[in-house]
Order: structure tokens, then C-alpha cells, then sequence
């Protein structure tokens, strides 16, 4: 990342440049004090469409955000909560740790509050990226027949390219996981994983029963692609999904979940569109079975997560199996998938989902 294009952070319909340096030197709980230092001259214009309330003492305002998050608005020694005071001439009231419940700003001026908050969101919203991934959005794709199908496709793979470099059965998928992203979320509270459901339920009645008709969108997962741009040096492999029926509805239903929640901030915006995809053949697995792919970015305490990894020649089969049918189903329902979990059918555990008929 270059000095003169840093990150952006977007709060309120605003737009505030952050730091590009901190974010590098940035793993521990005790570098909060120097990151505030270094992000808050990017906070200077404050946001005036919060809900800033008078009362006999000055303004107050409140801001929810999960427990998990708290010890950044605090900082070592609680540093960052006496500078943003300081510099903001308010007051600002933390929930104990473990502890959920509001953040409140009180102050004589309303522009004080306003900064104050302006401050905080953009920690908030700042360390909330350095979170790792806790759920998803997904369609699951383990109906039996395409289970069936995966494991001729893994079959034959093996018996025909076994001999092509870092082909092993050790980096295909489990068959029981087989799923459809449409996009990772971080969900640090109970309440926000209400809110998802609440989101979700709010996208079926406004678009998506409109879409689907109500009914089950039918697809095929058929051919295979791979990721990156040397089909000799693959780290992921995947499945194509499309819908049967030759229309644009699975990919516009997405798009437009993807966008609705990106919008309410509950999804970073990386991307405009949903890649509609299947991952079949993944390099991370081959030394941990469980690993989910690009996702695994950071630990808890925001130290990044390097993980190497063999890719493998994919040239024999893309060529061997680029029309491979994996067959069809039918998809009924939208889900928020918890990582690192396994329900009884061996799938992801689900937190919530809408089913469209």
C-alpha cells in the first residue's frame, strides 16, 4: 500500500484516509496507544449525522458495539480512552469487559460528542477488520448426487494425475462441506448475529422473493476453473454453478445480498459481484484438513497468519476434466454458516437461514 493511496474507511457516507504505516507494525494489544497516534489525523472531519442528544449536563451519545472490541476504545493503561477525552473534551463511559451493553459519549459541546464518536467509530470499524472471519453467507451444495459426483471426480482425478506435482488426496475438499459463499461476515455478539438474520429476512421480502418466484433456484455445478493466472501452479480449484435454466437469477440474487449487506457494513466491500463458485481442490487443506481457504488473515489479537503452502499442477485436469458434471440441485435456502463448526450432517453448524419456499 503506498503513502499517497491509503486504505479508505467509509462511516456515515463519509470517507476518512487511515494510516497505511500502523496498520503494518500493528500485533498487539499494547500498540494501540502509537496506532491512535498515527490514524487519528485522518478523523479530523467529523460526521454530524449522528443521533446527538441534549441534555441538562451537555450532548450525549451512545454507540453499540460488541464487548470483544472495548479493550481498542481503552487502549494499554487506558490511553487511547484519556486521549480521545482529552483531545475531544468529553466523556466517554465503557461497559466493563465481558460485559455487553452501549458505549456512551457525554459533553458540553455537541461538536466535542460528534468528534468523539466520528473517533471511535473508525476504531471500531479499524480493529473489527483485523478480526478473523467467524461466519459466512452460503447455499450448501451436498445434496447426495453431487456428494456422489465429487467423489468420482476426486476418484478419477487421482487415478489419472496422481503423478502430476502436488496431486494427493490430501487437498480436495470434504464432500459434506461442498457450499457456495456469498460472503464472510464478522460476527462478535449474539446481537449481531440477530442482525444478520433480521438483514437476511429483510432481503427475502424485498428482492429475493421477487427472484425466486418462491421456489427453489435450480442449478448445475458443472466444469471446473482455477484461481490464479498459471494453471500449473494452482492453489484452488473450483466448480462452476449456474442455473439451469440459462437465466441470470442466482447470480442477481447474490450481487444484491452481497450489496444489501455491505451496505448495513455487516460485509467489507471488497467486491462488486459475487464469483459464483464451488472450491473442490484446495492446497491449504494438504496440512490442515479444516483450513477455509484465503480467509484465515488474522488471529484474534490482529497478527497476520502466513500460512505456505504447495500448489499443484492443474494442466491434466483442466484439460481431463473441464466439463466435469457434478450434477444438479436445488436451492432452497440461504445460510449463515459459523466456521470450524459441524452439524450433524457434517456441514458447517447453520446460526440462521430463509428458505424461499
Amino acid at each position: 500500500m503506498e503513502v499517497l493511496r491509503p486504505q479508505l474507511i467509509r462511516i456515515g457516507g463519509r470517507v476518512y484516509r487511515k494510516n497505511p504505516i500502523q496498520e503494518q507494525t500493528y500485533q498487539h494489544e499494547e500498540e494501540d496507544e502509537d496506532f491512535y497516534q498515527g490514524f487519528m489525523e485522518c478523523a479530523e472531519e467529523p460526521c454530524d449525522g449522528y443521533d446527538v442528544v441534549q441534555t441538562q449536563q451537555g450532548f450525549q451519545c451512545t454507540v453499540k458495539a460488541p464487548s470483544l472490541l472495548y479493550k481498542h476504545i481503552v487502549g494499554k493503561r487506558g490511553d487511547t480512552k484519556k486521549k480521545l477525552e482529552a483531545e475531544t473534551k468529553t466523556s466517554i463511559s465503557i461497559p466493563k469487559p465481558g460485559q455487553e451493553g452501549e458505549i456512551v459519549i457525554t459533553g458540553q459541546h455537541r461538536s466535542g460528542v460528534i468528534s468523539a464518536r466520528t473517533r471511535i467509530d473508525v476504531l471500531l470499524l479499524t480493529f473489527r477488520r483485523k478480526q478473523p472471519f467467524t461466519h459466512f453467507l452460503s447455499f450448501f451444495l451436498n445434496e447426495v448426487e453431487v456428494q456422489e459426483r465429487f467423489l468420482k471426480f476426486q476418484e478419477e482425478v487421482l487415478e489419472k494425475c496422481s503423478m502430476d506435482h502436488g496431486v494427493d488426496s490430501t487437498i480436495f475438499q470434504n464432500p459434506k462441506k461442498l457450499h457456495l459463499t456469498i460472503g464472510m461476515l464478522v460476527l462478535l455478539s449474539e446481537q449481531e448475529i440477530q442482525q444478520t438474520c433480521e438483514m437476511l429476512k429483510q432481503c427475502k421480502e424485498e428482492f429475493i422473493d421477487d427472484i425466486a418466484g418462491g421456489k427453489p433456484l435450480e442449478v448445475e455445478m458443472e466444469g471446473i476453473e482455477y484461481m490464479n493466472d498459471d494453471p500449473g501452479m494452482v492453489d484452488v480449484l473450483y466448480a462452476k454453478v449456474h442455473m439451469k435454466d440459462g437465466s441470470n437469477r442466482l447470480q442477481e440474487l447474490v450481487d444484491r445480498v452481497l450489496e444489501r449487506f455491505q451496505a448495513s457494513g455487516l460485509i467489507v466491500k471488497e467486491w462488486n459481484s459475487v464469483k459464483l463458485h464451488a472450491t473442490v481442490m484446495n492446497t491449504l487443506f494438504r496440512k490442515d484438513p479444516n483450513a477455509e481457504g484465503r480467509y484465515n488473515l488474522y488471529t484474534a489479537d490482529g497478527k497476520y497468519i502466513f500460512k505456505e503452502r504447495e500448489s499443484f499442477d492443474g494442466r491434466n485436469i483442466l484439460k481431463l476434466f473441464e466439463n466435469f458434471y457434478f450434477g444438479t440441485l436445488k436451492l432452497n435456502s440461504i445460510h449463515i454458516s459459523q466456521r470450524f463448526t459441524v452439524d450433524s450432517f457434517g456441514n458447517y453448524a447453520s446460526c440462521g437461514q430463509i428458505d424461499f419456499s
